[in-house]
């Protein structure tokens, strides 16, 4: 069982890398590349997951593409949360699971 209170930013990198995205090496958030897609990348523990708001704002101006990565028992109500919050971009959840199985949940139809 996947320790769910550490982010699972080891897991995120190797989807990303499995979905042909090249992949930044620096931080817990990252970079993913493929073609003209630019996806900022954060790994959310299983209590982050349930509070993201404090990782919404990276700063700047907000990203095009975003992409949230948690455990697979913590995806759905993070996409029910962001669904509610309604994030002025789009995203997408990714649930992983220890053994390298992965879930894609797309953000609202038609977002931000």
């Amino acid at each position: 069982m996947a320790p769910g209170t550490m982010p699972p930013t080891t897991e995120a990198r190797d989807v990303f890398r499995e979905l042909g995205y090249s992949v930044s090496e620096d931080g817990a958030d990252f970079v993913a590349e493929r073609k003209w897609r630019r996806v900022l990348v954060t790994p959310l523990g299983a209590d982050d997951a349930t509070d993201p708001e404090p990782y919404l704002a990276d700063g700047g101006s907000p990203p095009q593409l975003r992409c949230f990565v948690t455990w697979d028992e913590s995806a759905a109500d993070l996409r029910e949360h962001l669904l509610d919050l309604k994030p002025p971009f789009d995203w997408a959840v990714i649930g992983v699971e220890g053994g390298g199985e992965f879930s894609v949940m797309q953000g609202a139809p038609g977002s931000p």
